[in-house]
């Protein structure tokens, strides 16, 4: 649905890190990557790591999440939130989402902040999640962080290039998240990258990631430290792709245009989150079925789909239904819930030629119409 989308470029940027000899997790690459990227977001600090787990892991223990804590979270989102989350042994704590937008319900955010405070029990975070490129409504949850006086751990790792209210996805909150996993907006195959304005909270991400060593010639270490920091090869992969950032979101967009224009000839089809998405990064575009008007199925179109090898997929199952997770606590509505059965997720991605977005909007539309 979103392979990588990688060429000529991105050859010339590894080769010259090869030929540089910088072949170790630091380099001019590394800091040229996070210069670029803080400078893009509009925020002061930015720290390259292995994955947007690790960014996670690491941000949520500067926050002071450990065992006796909460952390709430989302729980429409992929498993890596949560399981940050328990590499801490904090607790999650789930919240439901908005039917439009598949985010964080602000108000169901503010319902459990209560419960927990008049339990006594004290959250070391928020972490709401971008879902598929959509920035969540921050000027609701920021508000109401601020009441309970709790840090928000933007999980932004699906929304590179979006915005909320003008202001870039990555720079809200006392930290944000983002991802280059293989699948995303753009990749180094793997890692990710902590951005923040608060330096305390970068230097102390950045000597964690690196062991956690103290500045003496020989090694000493006071505290327990991970192997967690980007190497200077994906770095260079990393900026490479970031020049290109805005050219693969246009192409991301083309195709959402293409299923707007596709289903709106099809009823009881919508495009999830199409209604305000100029500020979205249109990561993947996915669809929700009314079986009642269509007469057919989310498993109905990707059993089709499948049979064409193309790939599809539903939208995230919610942490509080996946059996790892589900003895955890959390404000429940069933929105979620419904979007995992009714919505389903096509192909998306920068990388697919003008003849492969065709191939993809063909066999669709001679689907519906069989089954008109």
């Amino acid at each position: 649905m979103s392979s990588p989308d990688v060429g000529e470029l991105e050859e010339e940027y590894i080769l010259n890190a090869v030929r540089s000899g910088w072949i170790a997790p630091l380099g001019p690459d590394v800091d040229a990557f996070e210069s670029e990227l803080k400078d893009r977001v509009g925020v002061n600090h930015a720290v390259a790591l292995s994955s947007g787990t690790a960014a996670l892991h690491l941000a949520l223990l500067t926050l002071g999440a450990k065992t006796g804590e909460v952390v709430v979270t989302s729980t429409m989102t992929f498993a890596a939130t949560t399981n940050a989350i328990m590499y801490t042994g904090a607790e999650p704590y789930f919240i439901d989402c908005l039917p439009e937008t598949g985010n964080m319900d602000p108000e169901l955010l503010r319902r459990a902040l209560i419960s927990l405070r008049d339990a006594g029990t004290h959250v070391a975070a928020i972490v709401p999640v971008d879902l598929l490129g959509k920035a969540i409504d921050y000027t609701s949850i920021l508000g109401i962080a601020a009441e309970f006086e709790v840090p928000v751990l933007a999980d932004a790792a699906e929304s590179l290039g979006a915005t909320h209210a003008g202001k870039a996805a990555g720079s809200f909150g006392a930290a944000s998240v983002f991802s280059f996993n293989g699948n995303k907006i753009m990749t180094t195959s793997g890692g990710g990258m902590l951005m923040t304005n608060d330096e305390d909270l970068a230097s102390n991400v950045r000597y964690l990631a690196t062991q956690a060593r103290q500045p003496v010639v020989h090694y000493e270490h006071h505290d327990v430290g991970y192997n967690y920091r980007l190497s200077n090869l994906l770095a260079a992969l990393g900026r490479a792709q970031l020049s290109r950032l805005d050219q693969m979101i246009a192409k991301r967009r083309r195709m959402r245009d293409q299923y707007k224009d596709l289903f709106s000839g099809i009823n009881g089809v919508e495009i999830f989150g199409a209604k305000g998405d100029e500020e979205d990064n249109v990561w993947l575009t996915s669809i929700s079925i009314d079986e009642s008007v269509t007469g057919w199925s989310p498993d109905d179109l990707a059993a089709t789909l499948a049979q064409h090898n193309i790939e599809s997929r539903p939208i995230w199952k919610p942490m509080h239904l996946q059996p790892v997770f589900s003895r955890y606590r959390g404000e429940i509505s069933g929105v979620a819930e419904n979007l995992f059965k009714t919505h389903l997720t096509l192909p998306s991605g920068s990388s697919l030629k003008k003849s492969q977005r065709q191939f993809v909007l063909d066999i669709i539309s001679e689907f519906a119409q069989a089954r008109a």
